[in-house]
């Protein structure tokens, strides 16, 4: 049997989830985090897109949260404000690479699928690859993750 050592990132995120977090939860809360930012409200409603929207019926969680990381950091959020120019290209990068790491044939995104071929061992790491993927997408572009897009007054 394979060993496999936890660092810190890796016990962080092991919290969260005995927390009840879930998996698009905790990258959003990393992100708040690593901003010094607190929105539970975003929190509850990342809830909504856990665990494949219907109990891993359809994408999986840690895509759409990744996506969400990316609009926290990339996206519109008030009125006089733009998303980044390359924002959507960045979903799409997102996406291709999710496809391709979640190792499924034909390259579904679904959660059922994931959990039907893997089960829940491959949730972890594909949290950790978002987070990690989403952040050099960020940096790419040119995207401060330590401070984010500007709060209003």
């Amino acid at each position: 049997m394979e060993t496999f050592e936890m660092d810190d990132f890796q016990m962080r995120l092991a919290s969260l989830s005995a927390e009840g977090y879930h998996c698009s939860q905790i990258l959003l809360l990393l992100a708040l985090e690593k901003t010094g930012r607190e929105n539970t409200d975003l929190l509850r409603a990342l809830g909504g897109i856990s665990k494949g929207v219907a109990e891993g019926s359809e994408t999986c969680g840690a895509l759409l949260g990744g996506a969400c990381l990316l609009g926290f950091y990339a996206g519109k959020g008030q009125r006089d404000e733009r998303e980044h120019p390359r924002f959507r290209d960045m979903l799409k990068d997102l996406a291709e690479w999710f496809r391709a790491e979640a190792g499924l044939p034909g390259g579904s995104a679904r959660c059922a699928d994931i959990l039907e071929a893997f089960g829940k061992t491959r949730c972890p790491l594909l949290v950790r690859s978002v987070w990690m993927k989403a952040m050099e997408i960020l940096e790419e572009n040119g995207i401060d993750t330590l401070e984010g897009r500007p709060l209003p007054e």
